[in-house]
């Protein structure tokens, strides 16, 4: 099925407790990631998106609960010196998980095919080898046993623009918004037209795309987290493992237990 983004703009209030649903969302996810911990299955959970879409929120609440040994957010900015002397999917092959841990990106490798092609960072040729570089090199981590999750999330112009206002009128939201933002704002057809390919081209059954409606930040949050609950949970097993007889022996002896 084509991704059409303006069939994600409907902004529509979050209806339910957000406060408690949130809660048992972050209490299910603590159990998935504990799942993936002792069963040594890996997850990567990428989020591309517009400027001040929600992405941060988002991320916040999803790795409220977890524990902070067993995965990373990885921040994308533009590459360094080094990286640019490399492949461009070296500086993500670096930040992959280990079993058992989850890594999270916000912003990915998906920049060859929107901000590098927008902006003139990347050849024709090179942002046109990047669809199957991409397909390629996500086929590899889901063939190895990693699950892969992509959320896109979206607002409208509109949107973006008074959140962008609130981040310049808030002494303490202003460090989030640069010259960037605005540039980027300006060419968003030109980013249009970039994401509608990047759907068409790498929206896979391996790594399928999800869309976000993100002009509601409570009901985007809530079906972000929602979303990333579900696909991570089909691919661990959810049974958790048999105490070690060994160790049980040893503790119930020690807090006098008995057999």
């Amino acid at each position: 099925m084509t991704i059409d983004l303006k069939n994600h703009e409907a902004g529509t209030p979050y209806t339910g407790d957000y406060t408690s649903d949130l809660a048992k969302l972050q209490k299910r996810l603590a159990h998935i990631q504990v799942a993936h911990i002792v069963h040594q299955r890996r997850a990567v959970v990428m989020f591309e998106g517009w400027d001040a879409a929600g992405k941060g929120g988002a991320i916040q609440r999803l790795t409220s609960e977890w524990d902070p040994r067993y995965y990373e957010v990885w921040p994308i900015g533009a590459p360094t010196a080094e990286e640019k002397g490399r492949h461009f999917l070296w500086r993500f092959w670096t930040r992959l998980p280990m079993n058992g841990d989850i890594s999270v990106f916000d912003r990915s490798w998906y920049g060859r095919v929107l901000v590098e092609r927008v902006e003139g960072f990347a050849s024709e040729a090179e942002w046109k080898r990047g669809y199957d570089e991409i397909n390629e090199f996500e086929a590899q981590q889901a063939d190895s046993g990693t699950t892969i999750v992509k959320l896109f999330m979206h607002i409208t112009q509109a949107e973006q623009d008074q959140r962008l206002k609130d981040r310049l009128d808030h002494p303490w939201k202003r460090w989030k918004t640069g010259a960037e933002d605005y540039r980027n704002r300006a060419r968003r057809a030109d980013y249009l037209t970039a994401m509608a390919e990047m759907f068409k081209r790498t929206d896979t059954r391996w790594a399928p795309w999800t869309v976000i409606d993100g002009n509601n930040k409570e009901a985007g949050r809530i079906a972000a987290l929602t979303a990333i609950a579900d696909r991570l949970e089909a691919n661990v097993s959810m049974e958790p493992p048999p105490i070690d007889p060994a160790v049980e022996k040893i503790a119930r002896k020690a807090l006098g237990l008995g057999d």
